[in-house]
């Protein structure tokens, strides 16, 4: 299996048809077709369902598709890794959720890219769960996360803020009527979760502490990766949302957030991967991190 057939097959699926791939690739609709075709033999499995009008991806071409995107990612980081290794230059890669305080961390990105002006940084967005696997494989170089992570494996410099947890909710409710919410008020209620809080990591706890529940005691009626669509759910009555503060902007619109009493925080860190080899870039910016937010 070789990388450049990888790009072929990424660019058919992106496509969803071999004459627009070809011309991408700037190659023959018979070569590119004969070289997928060998791939499916070396493997021994369909990839692709060829219908007239479409090309769509067997199951097995779905799973192709992730573990390429990952092997090709990767392979793109080291390659800039290692053209750039002589001189603070090239990417740097760092996940992250969603919150109000990711933005110290590109304060210090944008002072770093004014001494080196060839800095390139990349956000990949996902919660936390995403962002961690990503980390795990090398795909990032940086994670900011929420929730302790393990040591032998994960090296962790907090971050001297604290999200508050709200909830968010329709300004007509009848819950927009209290100035704060308590978690008895919540316990009968439809709730939006987001998909990292419903997963066994620890980013969540303080909020499943403070409801007094066990979550399949309450009433969830749905999940979310990104606020701005549970907004929207929570807009047509879906249910309410409980996130960090700050994160939508309601002015002006129909809903509103409402602290939660007693108030519960989460502290956010950036975290690398032990023992992990870093670019002269990745160095530079771990040593301007850890010069603005190590403990003096």
């Amino acid at each position: 299996m070789e990388l450049r057939v990888l790009r072929y097959f990424l660019t058919v699926a992106q496509e969803e048809s071999f004459s627009r791939a070809a011309e991408k690739l700037h190659l023959s609709q018979p070569t590119l077709s004969r070289q997928l075709k060998d791939l499916e033999e070396e493997f021994g499995k369909q990839l692709l369902i060829r219908e007239p009008r479409r090309i769509l991806l067997t199951e097995d071409g779905q799973l192709l598709r992730r573990r390429a995107e990952e092997i090709l990612s990767l392979v793109d980081k080291t390659t800039g890794e290692l053209l750039h290794n002589e001189e603070i230059s090239g990417d740097i890669r760092i996940g992250a959720g969603e919150s109000i305080y990711f933005g110290l961390i590109m304060n210090v990105a944008q002072k770093l890219r004014q001494k080196y002006p060839g800095l390139r940084f990349h956000i990949v967005s996902g919660d936390g769960v995403t962002t961690i696997t990503r980390l795990e494989r090398g795909l990032i170089d940086f994670a900011f996360v929420y929730g302790k992570l393990d040591p032998a494996k994960y090296q962790e410099l907090p971050l001297p803020v604290r999200d508050r947890w709200v909830l968010l909710l329709r300004e007509e409710d009848e819950l927009a009527q209290k100035e704060v919410i308590r978690a008895e008020d919540l316990w009968q209620s439809p709730l939006l979760f987001s998909r990292q809080t419903l997963s066994t990591s620890t980013h969540g706890d303080e909020l499943r502490n403070w409801l007094q529940k066990p979550l399949d005691q309450l009433k969830i009626t749905g999940s979310y990766t990104l606020i701005y669509n549970a907004s929207l759910m929570v807009k047509e009555c879906m249910g309410y949302a409980l996130s960090f503060d700050g994160l939508i902007n309601t002015n002006g619109t129909s809903l509103c957030t409402r602290p939660l009493e007693p108030a519960i925080f989460a502290e956010p860190s950036i975290a690398w991967k032990k023992n992990q080899f870093f670019s002269k870039a990745s160095q530079a910016f771990l040593a301007a991190l850890q010069e603005k937010f190590s403990p003096e």
